[in-house]
């Protein structure tokens, strides 16, 4: 859960990042998204990678849901939800072994909740 939890994070982070990045051309809040991107990571990468097992993920197919955007807005929300529920889970699970793990993805988290506001909202403008 930590391994495919903490991929999911950053995929979901790097998503917005690039379009902040190459659409927009916002060194600022491209720069906060990478910050937070390299932020989402723990030293124990070894241990994660020989228990990974991504060929047998009974939930690996894609959902019609996953196919369904409607646009760049819909990319960043649903980039922006799936890094938050990821950080979610990342704090709880290190509730268990690791305190300072878990602050660590709170803070994320409640970063990533002030840049979702900022983006969406500006998508609106």
């Amino acid at each position: 859960m930590i391994d495919a939890n903490l991929n999911r994070l950053k995929e979901g982070i790097r998503v917005v990042e690039d379009i902040m990045r190459y659409r927009d051309n916002n060194k600022n809040l491209s720069s906060k998204l990478k910050q937070l991107r390299h932020k989402s990571r723990i030293d124990e990468i070894d241990k994660l990678l020989t228990h990974r097992d991504s060929i047998n993920d009974v939930l690996r197919p894609t959902t019609e849901s996953e196919l369904n955007r409607t646009g760049i807005k819909s990319i960043i929300i649903a980039n922006f939800k799936r890094a938050q529920e990821s950080s979610r889970v990342l704090e709880e699970l290190f509730k268990l072994h690791n305190a300072a793990y878990s602050e660590n993805f709170k803070y994320i988290r409640y970063e990533l909740y002030n840049l979702e506001k900022e983006i969406v909202l500006q998508e609106h403008s």
